[in-house]
């Protein structure tokens, strides 16, 4: 009768280890069910799931891996797997799929711990762990670390809601983001990102910036930040700060250009995504002369905006045409998508403020980055301690696959 054995080993790794373990199964004509490998340092884990043939007796096969591994120094386990416990297995693949992707300047054991606690006690089961970022220096290596793991989990959460909230207390609490997520066909293909451009793709509020040159900075930015916090109508809100800005020369918006800081991580996602063969838009509630500006310089493929009036070299205090709003941004995005003829779910939307919800919710997967708390408890993800690189965790990328 044929068996089912789980060959697990370990120990420091040999150039052509598994090669040889299979010349030998091959021997003997076995199946193999699964393999899986993983390597921490110079030390190597690899399970070998396998289906001895129909022979008297499973000793042979085993006896010559068992010598073989030992004239190599490495360890062995054989575990043997009832038919029963097998199909069991396979029966799990039919369950959901999530991941969970824990992002910070650093992770420690106790993040790990509160994380996959969460994880345990809504009867989730961890299949796979994977460090997406690069190796750790064993030295601080400043303000700019990442550290990312992504875990794959199987099984359905006894409480979705509850388990979300808790991941969302755990970050905030520890200083970290996690992200969780449906593993799905679209997660792997998306092929659109778009991004608000003020306080997201860009560090400053350009109106803001705007303003102090107008002598009104104190008074707009006061604005601006209520209806970033969703406090105040945005359509109001806009007119209300352009009104103030009545008069100012149209030569200042060149010096300001020149002036704005992109966001950490910015121009490595976007060098990323264009290797990749993404679309790139941004979709503001700022205006077209920045973003234009930031096309030019970024690559992008789209720009909306709002346009500012400009008579007779002066800013005139309105906006021409229809304000780019939050339901103006969700509609766009719709627009783009549409063009590009790819699904929503296919789009990544990027935003800090209460203005981008709609285009967030929207796309099939909204971050909150760097976002003001309303935003944040109402996207689905959130990333607030690394720079807009670490999109690419949530992506599923790693370090080593992307544009440096």
């Amino acid at each position: 009768m044929s068996e089912i054995i789980l060959i697990n080993v370990s120990g420091q790794d040999k150039p052509g280890l598994t090669s040889s373990i299979m010349g030998i199964l091959a021997e003997y004509d076995v199946l193999v069910l699964d393999i899986g490998q993983a390597m921490i340092h110079d030390t190597l884990s690899l399970g070998i799931l396998v289906k001895l043939p129909d022979t008297e007796s499973t000793s042979p096969v085993l006896k010559d891996v068992l010598f073989h591994l030992h004239q190599l120094d490495m360890k062995v386990r054989f575990s043997p797997v009832s038919e029963a416990e097998y199909e069991s297995w396979v029966r799990g693949e039919d369950q959901p799929r999530y991941v969970v992707t824990m992002v910070g300047r650093s992770l420690t054991a106790t993040h790990i711990s509160r994380i996959t606690r969460v994880i345990t006690d809504n009867d989730l089961n961890i299949e796979d762990i994977v460090r997406l970022s690069g190796r750790a220096p064993l030295h601080d290596g400043g303000e700019h670390n990442r550290a990312c793991i992504e875990l794959v989990l199987r099984g359905q959460p006894i409480d979705l809601d509850a388990m979300k909230k808790s991941f969302l207390d755990i970050a905030q609490e520890l200083g970290i983001d996690i992200s969780f997520q449906e593993d799905n066909l679209f997660r792997r293909n998306r092929r659109l990102v778009v991004f608000d451009m003020d306080s997201t793709l860009i560090q400053q509020e350009v109106i803001d910036e705007m303003a102090k040159a107008a002598g009104a900075g104190e008074e707009v930015s006061k604005v601006t930040e209520a209806a970033m916090r969703g406090e105040i109508d945005f359509r109001q809100s806009l007119r209300r700060r352009v009104e103030a800005l009545a008069g100012l020369d149209a030569a200042v918006l060149e010096d300001i250009a020149g002036r704005l800081t992109l966001t950490e991580g910015a121009e490595r996602l976007l060098r990323t995504l264009k290797t990749l063969g993404y679309r790139t838009a941004v979709i503001s509630g700022g205006f077209t002369y920045f973003g234009r500006y930031l096309q030019q310089k970024l690559d992008l493929d789209y720009v909306y905006a709002n346009e500012l009036e400009i008579r007779d070299g002066k800013v005139t205090g309105a906006v021409v045409g229809e304000i780019v709003d939050g339901q103006m941004k969700a509609q766009l995005l719709r627009q783009i998508a549409e063009e590009e003829q790819i699904t929503l779910e296919q789009v990544i939307a990027v935003g800090d403020g209460a203005n981008d919800l709609p285009m967030l919710r929207e796309a099939g997967l909204g971050i909150a980055f760097h976002a003001k708390p309303v935003v944040q408890e109402s996207a689905r993800q959130a990333i607030s301690t690394v720079g807009l690189d670490g999109i690419l965790y949530l992506m599923g990328l790693k370090d080593t696959d992307t544009a440096h």
